[in-house]
């Protein structure tokens, strides 16, 4: 078997190593255009989990790289002046240009041929007279943009400017330091890769780096400049280069990562933010799966396709982490006025790969003064803290998040939202919404969709606030408002989602006659002034009828591409009067309806609004017009922002994962100082934790867990030990609060080990 490795970085000479010590018979060759001691960076940090895959496949490799590390637990924060410290998160790290050195060595000692100072051939030309063709030429792999058709890669490039540096002595710990300038605001990064050097990498938003002056610098230059800005982190001592440029992160995502017998591998096939240290890391990674691969199936389609199902996933889920860091440093100005504890845990907890819980592991100390600073009493987690909105005090942060579960015939609530919204409210969250009730038959989404248009339908409403309020004494009801817009007159969910319904459809109308899915919905009416007035009046009346009927809270709904979301979106309003145009003619009429509802509910009640933050699609909303739109309302007398994004467009392209839609709640709150209600893909009691902790939310909504498990707030009061007056058990349900035993627990252990 003949193999060509394109690129002589870690991940290529790795490969190269673990596939001739699998094969020896192999003939491998590696081509490297740059000399053996040539490398960009200084310092790389591979993780627990990376070496101890190493170990099992290399205990040689393994062996060298031990002898070589610098090991450290601590990161220190500093902010404004003060050094925070938090422990036990176990680091290490070796000189880039030393863990090259023992790769050679490693190859050269197997018998790979190495021909350093020389271009590779093309990778086609090469797949012509190889087996194997493995491009693991970078970031910007000439493999992959030969082949850009098949491997199908975007590349993002990102917002801030950053430079890779050195200094001649080690740090003590893994070191965040911000520098606020007459320019803006700069960030170094560093940490030891070695007893008298580290790695130092200085990083800043490219507005600031363009004002100080920094894109006329030289690598010369741009080291004094940088020493001279963090001097007190440096000890006063200066910075070196390596080759080191200004340069902005680009993210590498490829649809396909192999073309017949080519495969990519590291940062030709995927990047991740250094933020999160997982360059190396993953291409390492990627040459043990590819060289598993290759042994556990006999033919090369089937390795390649294996190697790649094995590790996008992982792949994804680190992009994601790196992605949720790198914007938590783009957007680092709006963090700097949180207390210093605050900002240090969400600083740590930045990527959602370090949570609240994990860091009581490893730092219980730090993490407890964190939780006394945000205001929880000794053993309550910062879950089971109250919140006051205007009058209302909710006694914790748990939300149960709107949810359509279209059993409502003519608008009718039932037995059906007594028990769901009943059994949520037993269930121990602090808030518990109503679905989107709608304000007209016409503003339904289906004919499942509840109402409050009608004196019955107020009557039913009231039953099940005043079973909450009485079988579940300290919950708070709310009622979300809203008009369906374009997206009414459809089937229910199950039945066919946004499809129209195959006979008594109703007409709808929106800011502007664009149908949600063309060729199949309704075209819709174009609301003319007169018909804005009546929709509007509509909400009010809804307002005033969910007053009388009890609701603690009123969420205005201007999100999921509904009716005032299509007037907030300018991929959904067209309009050319003065509702339509600018962001500030778009905002025109919701905050007419909100001004209107605000008058008619009552003033010690609070009244939120949802928002949908991003459209997922090129031309819609951006994070600025959210914010915008945020201080819009809370200017109005909104009292938090329920912060949600996309369901605006048919087209969306919504970036999924855990937590994927908290960053825009997060820049809201920590921009504006408005309180918000962070959703989307929350699942874990440990997650709300977090977001809490770090000041990205001031309340979680979650829908899905709540539709698992009704009691899903008791049981997270449970597991964490509370028990405390923020979750009470009812009566009835008292004798449930411990988990039940599972099996027996008391065999013997084993004491003895005979020979």
């Amino acid at each position: 078997m003949r193999i060509a490795v394109i690129g002589g970085g870690p991940g290529g000479l790795y490969a190269a190593a673990l596939l001739k010590r699998l094969g020896p018979d192999r003939e491998i060759t590696v081509w490297e255009r740059n000399a053996p001691q040539d490398t960009f960076g200084f310092g790389v940090v591979l993780s627990d989990e990376t070496l101890g895959g190493i170990e099992h496949a290399d205990p040689e490799v393994y062996a060298a790289l031990q002898a070589e590390f610098v090991r450290w637990d601590d990161i220190d924060v500093v902010h404004r002046g003060r050094v925070l410290t938090s422990g036990g998160h176990g680091f290490a790290a070796l000189g880039r240009r030393r863990l090259l050195e023992i790769l050679h060595a490693r190859c050269a000692a197997l018998g790979v041929r190495l021909r350093s100072r020389e271009e590779a051939p093309p990778a086609a030309a090469l797949a012509a007279g190889h087996d194997l063709v493995i491009a693991a030429d970078g970031v910007h792999s000439a493999t992959r943009t030969a082949h850009a058709d098949v491997f199908r890669p975007t590349l993002t490039t990102h917002r801030c400017r950053y430079i890779w540096l050195a200094a001649d002595f080690a740090f003590d710990a893994f070191r965040f330091e911000t520098a606020e300038t007459e320019h803006g605001v700069m960030q170094l990064h560093g940490y030891p890769f070695s007893a008298n050097a580290s790695t130092v990498i200085v990083e800043m938003r490219e507005e600031v780096w363009r004002a100080a002056g920094l894109d006329l610098c030289d690598e010369n230059e741009s080291a004094q400049r940088c020493a001279k800005t963090f001097s007190e982190a440096l000890r006063g001592r200066p910075l070196r280069g390596n080759n080191s440029t200004w340069t902005a992160f680009r993210t590498v995502v490829n649809d396909h990562w192999s073309h017949g017998n080519i495969t990519l591998l590291g940062d030709a096939a995927h990047t991740a933010h250094f933020s999160i240290g997982s360059g190396t890391k993953l291409a390492v990674e990627d040459a043990l799966a590819l060289a598993a691969c290759t042994e556990e199936h006999d033919t090369l389609p089937a390795a390649l396709a294996a190697y790649e199902a094995e590790r996008r996933p992982v792949v994804e889920s680190t992009q994601r982490a790196a992605h949720a860091s790198l914007r938590w440093f783009e957007d680092l100005a709006v963090y700097l006025d949180q207390p210093p504890r605050q900002f240090a845990f969400n600083l740590l907890t930045r990527s959602r790969r370090v949570t609240h819980d994990n860091l009581r592991l490893r730092d219980p100390r730090f993490t407890t003064t964190v939780e006394r600073d945000f205001g929880c009493p000794d053993g309550t987690p910062p879950m089971f803290t109250p919140l006051t909105l205007r009058g209302l005090t909710l006694r914790n942060r748990v939300v149960v998040s709107p949810m359509d579960t279209y059993r409502a015939p003519d608008g009718l609530p039932g037995d059906f939202h007594l028990v769901h919204l009943g059994s949520r409210a037993l269930g121990g969250a602090g808030l518990v919404m109503t679905e989107m009730v709608c304000v007209s038959p016409e503003g339904r989404i289906t004919p499942g969709c509840s109402g409050l248009y009608t004196d019955e339908q107020a009557r039913a409403w009231t039953r099940i606030v005043d079973f909450a309020h009485t079988q579940a004494p300290g919950t708070a009801l709310g009622i979300q408002l809203g008009h369906s817009g374009r997206k009414g007159s459809t089937r229910l969910m199950w039945e066919g989602i946004d499809q129209p319904l195959p006979t008594g459809n109703w007409p709808v109308a929106a800011a502007s006659p664009l149908p949600w899915q063309p060729g199949t919905s309704q075209t819709p009416h174009a609301l003319t002034p007169a018909e804005l007035d009546t929709v509007r009046d509509q909400f009010v009346q809804a307002a005033r009828r969910a007053a009388d009927c009890g609701f603690d809270l009123l969420e205005l709904h201007c999100a999921h591409g509904y009716l005032l979301s299509g007037f907030l979106s300018p991929l959904t309003n067209q309009r050319t009067d003065h509702y339509g145009g600018t962001l500030a003619n778009r905002l025109r009429y919701p905050l007419e309806v909100f001004d209107a509802v605000r008058d008619a509910w009552p003033a010690d009640r609070p009244v939120t609004v949802r928002i949908s933050a991003t459209d997922w699609a090129p031309g819609g909303t951006t994070t600025d017009d959210a914010v915008a739109i945020a201080r819009a309302f809370a200017d109005h007398g909104a009292d938090a922002i329920d912060v949600s994004t996309g369901q605006v467009v048919p087209h969306e392209k919504p970036e999924y994962g855990r937590s994927y839609q908290t960053p825009y709640a997060d820049r809201i709150r920590n921009e504006l100082g408005v309180p918000v209600i962070a959703v989307g893909a929350i699942s874990s009691w440990d997650d709300v934790n977090s977001l809490l902790l770090a000041g990205r939310a001031d309340l979680c909504a979650l829908a899905r867990p709540h539709l698992y498990d009704p009691h899903w707030t008791l049981h997270a009061a449970a597991e964490q030990g509370y028990t405390g007056p923020a979750a009470p058990w009812p009566d009835p349900y008292r004798a449930g609060s411990r988990t039940p035993p599972t099996g027996r627990t008391d065999t013997p252990r084993p004491r003895l080990t005979l020979p």
